[in-house]
């Protein structure tokens, strides 16, 4: 039964008969029948399971194995990937109950009955959990058995040593834990310092926590263990490596290794040359490995929704050209490739109704005209033509800074603090004022041309407005486009939006049980994404005190949430250092993007939608082909945390802000037009990317003090800046 689950550990792409990879499986230990009786409760969990998933077929195997009656009545539902064998192939919850029934039908298992799962799927029982590593070999062979392993890998040509080499890491850190599950701590202390220091780099803080755990009371209740142990790590291999590598463990029957290759990996099988250690290190680094290759086969909608038609008013100025000279003066803006607005419907864009989006008020359509106004003065950025930089330092922040956003318009600025207070100001003359108490509103003439003045309270004005209602520090803040109203996320769990007219809170959202690290309005208003500690993004609308979507899927926090521009995607990125995109309409992850090797702090489309960049613990900006689910460039300069990045309006500039104190310019347009994907590429993962980070750097602009947290362009590609003072 083990071998059959374990033989979805190749693709579709396997070509090989599944019955030989049947027969390889059926030498390990596990699979041996015994005589011992089942674990009920561990059957009984995995038939809950696998009814869950609707895996009908595997429910009939499974009862008709461990001899139990059928039950009257099933639920109809359609089977996955064709029954058992396939199932488990795919996501890892599947890789578990495959792990889970070898046990049952091998009757290999632990001493203490594992209760049933409960809790909900995405937080399984810690012992059915743990009780996998139950299967054991001779822990004193452990060392030999890996040392075997790396001694011949080091042995192959040079083309399949780098692939191999990824399985070192997966392989070290389960081996480890099946050690210190079955009580062998001296043994697992000795594997742990003599391998731990051939791992790469980029896991020393995943294997900083691995060394915490030396006895099996301490693995329950790792967070971080039960996501290495409840996703199947996924590895990318060439059939040429996969077949030396299956030949060395057959020959040598290495059943040990074999068992946590079939059990606990996922090996991504393409046909080709095998990848070079440059290509597979620009890849990796996630806590789960990299992405599989279907996890990106989604069709992505990246293109614009078409815009309104709005007639735009000639100005004054204008309208004295045209009596001058008898034609107007206007120019317009000219647009490129990188263009942010399309007047035509783009042939990648989703249908203009594939979401509901809320209806143009007159004021939006105001707002429009403003813009295109604005649009026509915007500054026209390149090489040769780089922003100025307005940088707004809080000094004396004691309170402590934690978040900062800009109205669209740059007309008001909001910060988090971590004394749980959302503070706005006025970044222009304009004063901010209150609107009048109900009894002086039924004074006022509603006929009058000036009655959105006349409502404000003069008596209120001020140039800051302090707003409370968090009882814990607030991470993250979001004007919407109307600038009508504000988000504020925060350690509380909540996310309040307040009102801008009155500078109270509306409503209070409750979903999230964790600290909510960000939240971000839609492009359009109205909907809204937040993402935290729980691991689980949720769509909100205003409308609703209940989320409207939840994104599962992330193995640990989502610290950043950024809308597509056409508002029917979102993206997150999180601290197991992986991006994911997800299709607002459905709820369904559409990409995976692995590459960052530490947690991922901040999300930017470019205005054309099609491609993302992404900024990270480990100093790097990459940049992403939404539509190829393919990383096209790495922008390499800062020394710390990126926290935060920003396209120009038209796409020709990205800017990224660090807590090295800079500020950097990269040149857009070249990054893009520089990169040729293909459908292979994206199949294979031969990404080639060019180590050209200092051509594209256009400026580096450094601040005296302080750390760089937010930036936005202005509508006329002015850039501003924003962070705290640090005096230390």
């Amino acid at each position: 039964m083990a071998a059959v689950q374990d033989g979805g550990s190749e693709l579709e792409g396997e070509k090989e008969p599944k019955p030989e990879l049947m027969n390889d499986g059926s030498t390990a230990p596990a699979a041996a029948p015994s005589s011992r009786p089942e674990d009920q409760q561990t059957l009984l969990a995995v038939l809950q399971f696998l009814k869950r998933n609707k895996l009908i077929e595997s429910v009939d195997a499974l009862r008709r194995e461990a001899g139990l009656a059928d039950e009257p009545e099933e639920a109809p539902g359609s089977e996955a990937a064709g029954g058992a064998g396939g199932a488990a192939a795919g996501s890892g919850e599947l890789g578990d109950a495959g792990a889970l029934l070898s046990r049952v039908s091998g009757g290999s298992q632990s001493a203490a009955a594992p209760a049933p799962a409960k809790g909900g799927d995405d937080q399984p029982d810690v012992s059915v959990v743990l009780s996998a590593y139950s299967q054991q070999g001779d822990p004193s062979l452990y060392q030999v058995y890996y040392s075997g392993l790396k001694k011949f890998i080091e042995s192959v040509l040079d083309c399949h040593r780098a692939e191999l080499s990824q399985l070192f890491y997966p392989l070290f850190v389960h081996m480890y834990l099946e050690l210190v599950y079955n009580n062998h701590e001296s043994e697992a202390k000795s594997f742990f310092e003599k391998f731990n220091g051939d791992q790469e780099c980029y896991y020393q803080d995943d294997l900083r926590v691995l060394s915490g755990l030396t006895k099996k009371e301490h693995m329950k209740g790792n967070e971080t263990l039960l996501d290495f142990r409840t996703s199947r790590f996924v590895l990318r291999i060439s059939r040429d490596s996969y077949q030396l590598l299956k030949r060395h463990l057959q020959e040598r029957q290495n059943n040990q290794i074999w068992n946590i290759i079939q059990e606990h990996l996922y090996i991504d099988i393409f046909d080709g040359m095998p990848r070079s250690k440059s290509q597979i290190d620009s890849m990796s680094g996630s806590l789960a490995g990299e992405a599989k290759r279907e996890d990106n086969k989604t069709k992505v909608y990246y293109g614009l929704l078409k815009e309104p038609e709005i007639e735009v008013p000639l100005d004054d100025e204008d309208e004295e050209a045209e009596n001058e000279e008898g034609k107007p003066k206007k120019k317009k803006p000219k647009k490129d490739s990188m263009g942010s607005k399309s007047k035509k419907q783009d042939p990648n864009a989703p249908q203009q109704n594939r979401i509901p989006l809320p209806e143009l008020k007159d004021s939006d359509k105001l707002d429009k005209i403003m813009y295109m106004k604005e649009a026509t003065k915007r500054i026209r950025l390149g090489p040769e033509s780089l922003p100025s930089i307005c940088f707004y330092t809080f000094l004396n922040a004691y309170q402590g800074l934690t978040a900062v956003d800009f109205t669209d318009d740059s007309s008001l600025l909001a910060g988090g603090f971590a004394d749980s207070t959302v503070r706005v100001w006025s970044v222009t003359p304009k004063k901010l004022r209150k609107v009048k108490s109900a009894a002086d509103l039924g004074m006022i003439d509603k006929e009058s041309d000036d009655v959105l003045e006349r409502i404000m309270d003069e008596k209120t004005a001020s140039e800051c407005k302090i707003l409370y209602g968090h009882s814990g520090p607030v991470y993250g803040v979001s004007f919407s486009p109307d600038r009508n109203y504000l988000l504020s996320s925060s350690e509380d769990g909540t996310i309040r939006l307040w009102s801008l007219q009155t500078f109270t809170c509306l409503v209070a959202y409750k979903g999230h049980n964790y600290p909510v690290w960000d939240t971000q309005f839609s492009p359009y208003g109205y909907y809204f994404v937040s993402g935290g500690h729980d691991r689980v993004a949720r769509l909100w609308a205003t409308d609703h005190y209940q989320p409207l979507r939840m994104f599962a899927g992330h193995l640990a926090d989502i610290t950043c949430t950024r809308f597509h521009p056409n508002s029917n995607y979102v993206a997150t990125g999180s601290a197991d250092r992986t991006i994911r995109l997800w299709d607002v309409l459905n709820g369904h992850c559409v990409r995976v993007l692995t590459g960052h090797k530490g947690p991922i702090h901040t999300l930017a489309f470019s205005p054309n939608g099609k491609y993302l960049a992404s900024g990270s613990t480990d100093g790097r900006v990459l940049l992403w082909d939404i539509g190829h689910g393919l990383m096209i460039g790495e922008l390499k300069g800062h020394t710390d945390t990126i926290y935060a990045l920003r396209f120009s309006r038209d796409g020709e500039i990205l800017a990224s802000g660090s807590m090295d104190n800079t500020v950097r310019l990269w040149d857009a347009i070249r990054a893009f037009d520089d990169v040729e994907t293909d459908d292979f590429t994206a199949a294979t993962g031969h990404v080639h990317l060019p180590d050209n980070s200092q051509e594209l750097l256009l400026g580096t602009y450094l601040s005296k003090s302080t750390p760089v947290i937010h930036l936005h362009f202005t509508r006329r590609n002015l850039l501003l800046s924003a962070g705290a003072y640090n005096s230390q």
